[in-house]
């Protein structure tokens, strides 16, 4: 077995192991946003309203509790 042989087998393995990393991915996508944790589609009109006064798309629970506690 040369080396040439051994980087064919080591390319053909690393392409396997990124696809089935990118495919669990995207399930790890569909499956949360089909139980309502994360809705993408808000997250995709980021580029089309970026205007300095667009609310938010989700609020930052740390930022609330932070001015919580500077108001006491």
């Amino acid at each position: 077995m040369d080396i040439r042989e051994l980087q064919g087998y080591a390319s053909f393995f690393m392409t396997i192991f990124l696809v089935v990393i990118l495919y669990s991915y995207i399930i790890y996508l569909y499956r949360s946003e089909k139980k309502g944790e994360k809705d993408y589609e808000k997250y995709g009109n980021i580029a089309l309203d970026d205007e300095i006064d667009s609310p938010p798309i989700e609020r930052n629970p740390k930022n609330q509790s932070e001015k919580k506690e500077l108001n006491k």
